[in-house]
């Protein structure tokens, strides 16, 4: 095949421009975001109460949706909250973030803004410092996706 400089910026921009705006996305699944919090957990059933996760119903623009976790605890030497995973079903990446705390913190509560692809739910698992784990949810309503595809 005989290409000319022309002909193959041609064909190489147009297979970068397939690349990223056409390429199929592949988005985690439900067992991704099973296999997250079993790892999270160390293979404990987390409980429902206790956390409490803010997401809005409805999220005009996925590029920025506001997400907020509260944990009810004394944040005392012997009963706080170690940290706290926050997980997008259907994002490219299902690893939203991940928050620390200690006694020093004095409350459990943390807030961001994350990117949503689509319509999904949101997961928050906490991680007590007697053992226990705790997990919320929220299915957020996307309108414009934030995460390209």
């Amino acid at each position: 095949m005989n290409l000319t400089r022309r002909k193959f910026l041609t064909v190489s921009t147009s297979a970068a421009v397939a690349t990223f705006f056409g390429g199929s996305q592949a988005f985690a699944t439900v067992d991704e975001i099973n296999k997250a919090i079993s790892e999270f957990t160390g293979g404990g059933e987390p409980e429902s109460g206790v956390l409490t996760l803010k997401t809005p119903e409805i999220a005009e623009n996925g590029n920025s949706v506001p997400v907020s976790v509260a944990v009810e605890s004394p944040m005392t030497d012997d009963d706080y909250v170690e940290s706290v995973i926050i997980l997008a079903e259907d994002n490219p990446n299902p690893e939203v973030a991940t928050f620390h705390f200690s006694p020093a913190s004095g409350e459990g509560k943390a807030s961001t803004r994350m990117r949503l692809a689509k319509t999904q739910n949101v997961v928050a698992v906490a991680k007590m410092s007697n053992g226990k784990f705790y997990k919320a949810s929220n299915n957020v309503k996307v309108t414009i996706g934030g995460c390209g595809g």
